[in-house]
């Protein structure tokens, strides 16, 4: 039986691309099995998929000072020791890494031991953990036209990004149903990542009463940031994680605005939904939710607002302007070629393991 081993950790971005694989992996007849953190988030999402799931020590590679720069290396060198194990006891036939520190023992152990391996860059620019990867990939699968410049020329593969494909089957009915909303108003879908966005909620919350005249309101405003005062309020509902029920609150929605995370921008890509895209600021990450962004406005696909331009005029300005011209951002977004990358990737895995 073919043998697969994935990895990836730290942020739900650097696990939900490899969920969408599994399905089509074992319709292919792929045994699977996971390497990640000792606690990290993608241990109880892999464990409530049912897949073998292996922990291994994990340190974070940092470019500023740090008490834990001192500590972390031993994590790092432990990690491979680990990673160095699992290889020779699951042999794998291939490993898929999503990214996230905690591959890059898997990584390296997996070249070491001469077995395929293909690494997924979702953002512009590879991340310091792929960056230590990539010489040790057979190929670096990524996401953005501009990203292949930055990858060795006979390694890097445009794939786009793997996509849950339950995204795609949601019910504007039940998703109506859901929030008790009214089929005859237009709807708007905020989403501020896992954790949710402070900026962004506060900036939708102060023009709400605005937004509320002409819109009802979806709000997946992150885990503690429910507003306790606007419950009740016509036209808004706010949940703090919404898993089930995702594809359905999609479907109901004509525009989204949210954070510019490669893999959020790609599922709104992916359902052709208009969207405004708020990249979290470059004070805040090495900026490369800005440079997402930019590139998914310059295919046509996103309208963007930078976080430092946000203020009550520029975000409803921006809302109403997308609303309007929405036909053309799903004509953009229609005509894109990488619908298909689940299916992109796993034929490059077949080929290494045949």
């Amino acid at each position: 039986m073919k043998h697969i081993v994935l990895t990836g950790g730290g942020t739900a971005g650097h696990v939900t691309p490899n969920i969408a694989m599994i399905p089509r992996l074992k319709e292919l007849g792929y045994k699977i099995s996971y390497i990640g953190s000792y606690e990290g988030i993608e241990k109880k999402l892999i464990e409530e998929l049912g897949i073998p799931y292996y922990g291994i020590s994990s340190g974070k590679l940092r470019r500023y000072f740090d008490v834990k720069n001192f500590t972390d290396p031993f994590r790092v060198v432990k990690g491979f020791m680990e990673a160095k194990k699992l290889m020779k006891d699951l042999k794998p036939d291939v490993v898929f890494s999503k990214g996230g520190f905690v591959t890059v023992p898997v990584v390296i152990a997996a070249s070491r031991k001469k077995i395929p391996t293909f690494i997924h860059e979702s953002d512009m620019t590879p991340g310091l953990a792929n960056k230590i990867c990539i010489p040790f990939a057979t190929k670096v699968c990524c996401n953005f036209p501009e990203t292949v410049s930055h990858l060795p020329e006979e390694k890097a593969v445009l794939t786009g990004t793997p996509i849950r494909q339950e995204l795609l089957t949601g019910s504007r009915e039940k998703g109506l149903e859901f929030t008790g909303f009214s089929p005859d108003k237009p709807v708007i879908l905020i989403i501020g990542g896992s954790l949710g966005a402070a900026a962004v909620n506060q900036a939708v919350r102060a023009v709400l009463p605005e937004l509320l005249q002409d819109f009802q309101v979806i709000h997946l405003c992150g885990k503690g940031k429910i507003d306790d005062s606007l419950e009740g309020t016509p036209g808004y509902v706010q949940y703090e994680y919404i898993k089930k029920e995702l594809a359905d609150l999609f479907a109901l929605a004509d525009v989204v605005i949210s954070r510019a995370g490669a893999n959020a921008i790609c599922e709104l890509s992916a359902l052709n939904k208009p969207n405004l895209l708020i990249p979290l600021s470059a004070r805040a990450s090495r900026g490369d939710q800005i440079l997402n962004a930019r590139s998914f406005e310059h295919l046509g696909y996103s309208k963007v607002l930078e976080e430092e331009e946000l203020t009550n005029e520029s975000l409803l300005t921006a809302v109403y302007d997308l609303y309007e011209h929405r036909e053309s951002y799903i004509t953009a977004m229609s005509s894109s070629k990488h619908k298909n990358s689940i299916e992109l990737i796993v034929q490059l895995i077949e080929k290494a393991v045949k």
